[in-house]
């Protein structure tokens, strides 16, 4: 079997990576620019010489076909994309055109070339805005919230119609928020856990934050990727949530974060207006029930042992199936 992962040095296309190697996968990765790439994340799980790199531009069709013609791909994870919701309202021009141009042009060349591909597109919760105390499955409407919302939400519906269609075998991931130790430090999991353990080591720094009454649903990422390759063995397609259906807040995280450390968060912390967002989610949880049901796939990690990995020195070495 071959695997083409697009964005596969972020850190879902990591975990990816390796656990289709480790199933015996011939994989291909795209980057924007393999030759400028760090592929940091490839070699911090020690796989970056297993991967056959190709650069793919997503919004150029061109570059899109060549990726796709070369790897010849049974299965295609689009993971590539503008990643941060905060980003997005700073950039929603850029954050629209990666994810909806890019997944359009896989699309169409999939249903043009009359590939047998089976297509995995990385949707998200954002997707569904605030969810309130009812979890949100695979039938709750969508009310993006942000521009990286409304691009997800975009190419969810692209897929959809692709797949009714055109009879593509297209499916989306609807995943909840999940976190690693791979997380770039621009995401606020990975900057609370970071200064939590320098402040512990004798820093004298501030954490400052934005609103911490805000409510996610946080799992162990090397979980759910698996689930995006679950997906993809079904004998029909379709889509999934895919959570922990537990849901906490960013303060109850922070709180953890230290704890860990064993200093009390609150001497420590700091709140500014400046991170707030035009529009914010209150809470957001989601139902697995169908994941369970149909994929046989449930987290075993929720949130205070996503930050106790986190706070770690290494990079778990298997994916959880």
């Amino acid at each position: 079997m071959k695997a083409l992962i697009c964005g596969v040095n972020g850190q879902d296309g990591s975990f990816l990576a390796r656990l289709l190697l480790d199933k015996g996968y011939e994989v291909w990765g795209t980057s924007r620019d393999v030759q400028a790439s760090p592929l940091s994340n490839l070699a911090a799980l020690s796989i970056e010489k297993r991967i056959n790199l190709i650069s793919m531009a997503p919004n150029d069709f061109r570059s899109v076909l060549t990726a796709v013609d070369n790897s010849e791909p049974d299965e295609l994870y689009y993971l590539s994309g503008q990643s941060s919701v905060g980003l997005s309202f700073e950039q929603p021009a850029e954050t629209l055109e990666s994810m909806v141009t890019g997944v359009l042009n896989i699309l169409e060349v999939i249903r043009l070339r009359r590939k047998s591909v089976r297509f995995y597109n990385a949707g998200s919760s954002e997707c569904f805005g605030d969810t309130g105390v009812t979890p949100a499955n695979e039938l709750t409407p969508f009310y993006p919230r942000s521009p990286y919302a409304v691009a997800k939400a975009s190419a969810h519906w692209l897929v959809t119609n692709y797949r009714e269609s055109y009879g593509l075998y297209a499916c989306n991931g609807i995943l909840f928020n999940h976190e690693s130790t791979l997380r770039p430090k621009r995401f606020v999991t990975q900057k609370i856990v970071q200064a939590a353990k320098r402040i512990a080591q004798g820093s004298d720094e501030r954490l400052v934050l934005g609103r911490l009454d805000i409510r996610r649903d946080w799992g162990w990422a090397p979980e759910y990727v698996f689930a995006m390759w679950r997906m993809l063995q079904q004998e029909r397609p379709e889509d999934y949530v895919i959570a922990t259906g537990e849901s906490n807040t960013l303060a109850d995280f922070v709180a953890a974060a230290f704890d860990v450390n064993g200093i009390d968060w609150q001497a420590h912390v700091d709140i500014s207006t400046d991170f707030y967002r035009p529009t914010d989610i209150d809470r957001s949880v989601g139902d697995p029930g169908k994941a369970m049901e149909d994929l046989a796939w449930s987290a075993r990690y929720r949130m205070r042992d996503v930050v106790r990995m986190m706070n770690g020195n290494t990079v778990p070495t298997a994916a959880t199936e």
